[in-house]
């Protein structure tokens, strides 16, 4: 019987806006992801012109060599940096790790898959059109939805609230575990394993 490949990413990308406006918003949790994993494994985000975005590579406890990533781009228009970090490493975009805000989670929760469609995500939407395919692993962190259909972009947009932030790092942490366990036992067995966890 075939052993089926692990999937361990190269490069974990964190979505969100540039801008301090943005800063701490739902919408740029991908960002604080990948400022979380910089800081744990030593490394100091750059500018980097070539791919229009944040950048480093670090080396993790276990002696590999990841990417991190936060596109400059603005969201809607990631799959730009995205793209340009693939040709220039000529890695595939099964290589790639993308951390996102999924408003059809409840705060708190994650989930883990190996490829599915946008989700309505603009994010998600440019990396799909330049990577050219949805089979890449992906990382989505709740972040509720608004009490009503009209609040949507101010919720999405908005900075969490006083609660959410007294959890941020239990979630921080939540997110670290399970990326640690995909760079070891690759995405599968961490889907198995976290995908029903909650902070809450």
């Amino acid at each position: 019987m075939n052993e089926k490949k692990l999937v361990i990413p190269e490069v974990i990308i964190g979505l969100g806006n540039p801008e301090k406006k943005y800063e701490q918003t739902r919408h740029n949790i991908g960002f604080e992801v990948v400022d979380f994993l910089a800081d744990k494994w030593g490394g100091s985000l750059q500018k980097n012109t070539k791919f229009n975005a944040l950048f480093c590579e670090v080396v993790t406890p276990n002696r590999q060599k990841i990417k991190l990533v936060k596109p400059l781009t603005y969201m809607n228009k990631s799959g730009q940096s995205v793209r340009a970090v693939l040709d220039w490493y000529k890695l595939t975009r099964e290589s790639i790790l993308v951390v996102y805000d999924d408003m059809d989670l409840e705060f708190g929760r994650i989930r883990l898959r190996l490829s599915g469609s946008a989700g309505g995500h603009n994010g998600m939407k440019s990396i799909i059109s330049h990577v050219g395919g949805q089979d890449f692993p992906r990382f989505r962190i709740g972040i509720g939805k608004s009490g009503h259909k009209d609040a949507t972009i101010g919720h999405v947009l908005g900075k969490f609230s006083a609660e959410e932030r007294k959890e941020m790092n239990s979630l921080m942490l939540l997110v670290y575990d399970a990326i640690a366990s995909i760079l070891t036992d690759g995405v599968e067995k961490t889907m198995s394993l976290y995908n029903k966890k909650s902070i809450i």
